[in-house]
């Protein structure tokens, strides 16, 4: 099996903020086209953090970040959003508008790009059938469970087809079961061409699953190649 494109590179990155000692250390990784990490570690060992340089919330502070083949260190700021489109984020928190209905949450990511309501409102219907909410897409975030509300910012985080999926503790307000389904669907996900980074504390989920792993502690990422073998 050929390697496919690179999709996210470090090398000797690292992340510091303001004066405190670098939070990531060396880091120096690759993730290509379908790929599925699992980035596991102790609670505050930077997980986040790493997200957020991939996707280009912060920027590492020394080392060199390529994402999609781009120099982010060196890209233009103007150049920055249609790379940041190309990556769809799961936050653990949700991030939902309470405002808005199951599918206005979903469609808000065209809806900022300009893109006419009739261009996707098939797809937003589609993805919510998908993740299993058929049924709730008019409902407001405060009527939904900690499960459906995940699965509404998964669908929100698919809309625009991204080529990289992130997902920061994604079944950390879930139970058990759906916590299982959620990352059924990130399996899915993969299968059918994105590459995709899930940060979690479950270990059990991990070994279930069965994909290479990567673990920071001390600042430094590794890798191990998971319960199932590499991938």
């Amino acid at each position: 099996m050929n390697a496919g494109k690179e999709i996210v590179r470090f090398e000797k990155a690292g992340l510091a903020y303001e004066e405190a000692p670098e939070t990531l250390s060396d880091i120096s990784m690759t993730l290509r086209e379908g790929e599925f990490r699992f980035l596991t570690g102790p609670s505050g060992a930077g997980k986040t953090s790493l997200l957020k340089m991939i996707y280009l919330a912060h920027k590492p502070t020394r080392g060199r970040f390529f994402l999609f083949g781009e120099d982010a260190m060196e890209a233009p700021r103007e150049a920055l959003p249609a790379l940041r489109r190309r990556i769809g984020v799961v936050f653990q928190e949700f991030r939902l508008l309470d405002h808005f209905t199951a599918y206005e949450n979903v469609a808000l990511p065209m809806k900022v790009a300009g893109v006419n309501q009739n261009q996707y409102r098939e797809d937003v219907s589609e993805l919510l059938n998908w993740v299993g909410l058929g049924d709730r897409m008019d409902a407001k975030p405060a009527t939904l469970s900690g499960g459906e509300k995940q699965r509404v910012a998964l669908a929100r985080a698919l809309v625009s087809k991204p080529d990289l999926i992130l997902a920061d503790e994604p079944t950390g307000n879930v139970d058990p079961a759906m916590g299982e389904r959620i990352m059924k669907l990130f399996v899915e996900l993969n299968k059918l061409g994105a590459a995709v980074i899930v940060a979690t504390h479950d270990l059990h989920l991990v070994q279930s699953i069965g994909k290479p792993v990567l673990r920071i502690a001390n600042g430094k990422v590794t890798r191990s190649a998971g319960a199932g073998g590499a991938g």
